[in-house]
């Protein structure tokens, strides 16, 4: 039905239809599912998603490597405390994505959007969207849908792993589906979505991937943070009018190559970056 981005928005004009509606039809149609059975399905992905994005807002959840835990309590006391730099929504935006992430490395259940490394920043974008304009849980399965379509694009002409291209396939990913999600459930129109998307990517091209020890905690939860951030900044960058210069079927296929650019050290090896420094050297020997 559709395989790249230009694709999608020749659909979308063609039916005069939202990408949600596409990407709808375009699962009922591959799955043999009904639009009943579908819906479902996804209700059960957003609770997921919700479940992940508060858990840790309220208790301290720690990893199973003991590693990391405990700062999305932090940064949403901190919020709650009100005397923030950034505000509210942005702080309790990263806090809803430390969540997340701490869930994961607890071994909790997330939803892999586009991975485990990045299941934070995709709930926490929607959630965060849907608070602020008082949305309907319809509006936020209608973004999921449209994250959906944006990420499958991107897997089918780039990749998503870290092991492939960086943290960039990861958390570049995850934001560039979180920002065109954003955009449709504030109205924006697909050549919209497509720009914020575009942005998101732009935003981190390049962004390695350095786990500390190997393991998917530091710095993978920081970067849900910043990235659900730069999935709310591409957002507004889009919606103000602001147009990508490179469509987004090319920035795709310029981060794709980044990624394979990269030294190996640089893609989840934990051989280089942070990982790689000293006192990542003493952790990975301490913890293995």
């Amino acid at each position: 039905m559709f395989n790249k981005g230009k694709e999608l928005l020749k659909l979308c004009k063609e039916q005069n239809k939202k990408i949600s509606e596409i990407v709808i039809e375009k699962e009922i149609n591959d799955n043999k599912i009904s639009y009943d059975e579908l819906m479902e399905n996804m209700k059960f992905v957003l609770d997921t998603m919700i479940n992940s994005a508060n858990s840790a807002l309220d208790k301290e959840i720690t990893s199973v490597s003991n590693l990391t835990g405990g700062d999305a309590k932090k940064l949403e006391d901190y919020k709650n405390e009100g005397n923030t730099i950034c505000g509210n929504l942005i702080n309790s935006a990263m806090a809803k994505a430390l969540s997340t992430s701490e869930v994961n490395a607890s071994m909790g259940r997330i939803v892999a959007a586009p991975t485990a490394g990045a299941s934070g920043i995709l709930p926490s974008a929607i959630i965060t969207v849907k608070d602020k304009f008082n949305l309907s849980e319809e509006d936020m399965i209608c973004g999921l849908f449209t994250a959906g379509g944006i990420g499958e694009i991107i897997a089918k002409n780039a990749t998503i792993s870290g092991a492939e291209g960086g943290c960039q396939a990861e958390c570049g990913v995850a934001s560039a589906m979180a920002a065109a999600a954003i955009v449709e459930m504030v109205g924006g129109d697909v050549d919209t979505a497509l720009n914020a998307a575009s942005f998101a990517l732009i935003n981190v091209m390049g962004l390695v991937c350095d786990p500390v020890a190997g393991l998917v905690e530091f710095p993978c939860a920081l970067r849900n943070a910043s990235g659900v951030i730069n999935a709310l900044v591409s957002s507004d960058l889009a919606m103000a009018g602001v147009k990508s210069l490179v469509p987004f079927d090319e920035v795709v296929d310029a981060m794709y190559r980044v990624g394979k650019a990269m030294p190996e050290s640089l893609r989840e090896t934990a051989l280089g970056g942070i990982a790689a420094t000293p006192t990542g050297e003493e952790l990975k020997r301490r913890l293995l």
